[in-house]
């Protein structure tokens, strides 16, 4: 039997905090999206194990310093706390994209990273971004693609996601974190109460 955790991988912005243009460079500025602490505890309490997996380009920018990140994911994992819920592990590229390193998405070279640490198949563990750019970064690793239609997805039309699923064809669209949520723990445990709406997918 696998010994492996239920594994899955979540982008930070636009999925568990709204995004900024400018970057979240201090905890003051980070704004829960609604629910989605919520549905991470959700998942942790049905034994599922989540890692974030985020670019942070304002690193390599010089816009703040590691000692302002730790200080956002400290903020983040004290209100995930206050839901019930935790993040096992941030994973984080501090790399501008002229930098061309391999660890910033669409670059799979973090949930790589996730794979080794955790001793996970890939093929077995959903990412949830808002982008493109997550998608094709869960399709290089091999992971289950998920949409979610906050952050960023949010400004797409019908004609761009339908573009998005042409060229990573795998995706399952949800509204939110909490649709996700909802989804996943519906595919594993099939004969359970519907817990809430699914996702679009």
């Amino acid at each position: 039997m696998n010994s492996a955790p239920r594994l899955v991988i979540l982008g930070r912005d636009g999925i568990l905090n709204v995004y900024r243009e400018d970057h979240v460079k201090e905890p003051h500025e980070w704004r829960t999206v609604p629910g989605a602490l919520e549905a991470v505890a959700r998942l942790n309490q049905d034994g599922w194990h989540v890692v974030v997996a985020t670019n942070q380009a304002g690193i390599g920018r010089g816009m703040f310093d590691m000692a302002s990140l730790n200080a956002v994911h400290a903020q983040m994992m004290k209100l995930l706390a206050a839901q019930g819920g935790r993040v096992d592990a941030v994973f984080f590229c501090p790399h501008a994209p002229e930098e061309h390193c391999d660890c910033r998405k669409p670059q799979p070279g973090m949930m790589h990273d996730i794979a080794r640490r955790y001793g996970v198949d890939l093929r077995r563990v959903p990412m949830v971004g808002d982008t493109l750019r997550d998608l094709q970064a869960a399709q290089a690793a091999g992971c289950e693609p998920h949409l979610v239609l906050t952050g960023r997805a949010a400004r797409l039309d019908e004609v761009q996601l339908a573009r998005i699923v042409e060229l990573v064809p795998d995706t399952r669209i949800h509204a939110d974190l909490g649709a996700f949520a909802d989804d996943l723990l519906h595919r594993a445990h099939p004969d359970a109460p519907d817990s809430g709406p699914g996702g679009l997918a």
